[in-house]
């Protein structure tokens, strides 16, 4: 069973997580990317589309030329859950590289 995250939980979660922030909401993290181009971009979205599928755990994205948004929350508990922060550090370490 998943289990969704106290407040508490998310803000300490989050600082770690460089520039991620709850949505006005509360229903989901997110962060913008910025590339040098659509290549590196989708570059991007493609490795984390293999780190997400062996997690079975799936972003919602959004992709225009070099910008890259991205939301994480988990549909099973409603809301955040630890997926959801995994998900985050493993793509910010991604975007340090």
């Amino acid at each position: 069973m998943i289990v969704k995250l106290t407040p508490l939980e998310v803000v300490n979660a989050l600082i770690p997580l460089n520039g991620w922030q709850m949505n006005e909401g509360k229903t989901h993290i997110e962060k913008e990317f910025i590339f040098k181009n659509f290549i590196e971009a989708w570059g991007f979205m493609s490795q984390i589309a293999l780190i997400a599928e062996k997690m079975n755990h799936h972003p919602e994205w959004f992709n225009v030329y070099n910008k890259v948004r991205i939301a994480l929350s988990t549909h099973d508990c409603q809301g955040l859950s630890q997926n959801d922060i995994d998900l985050a550090l493993k793509i910010e370490k991604l975007a340090s590289l």
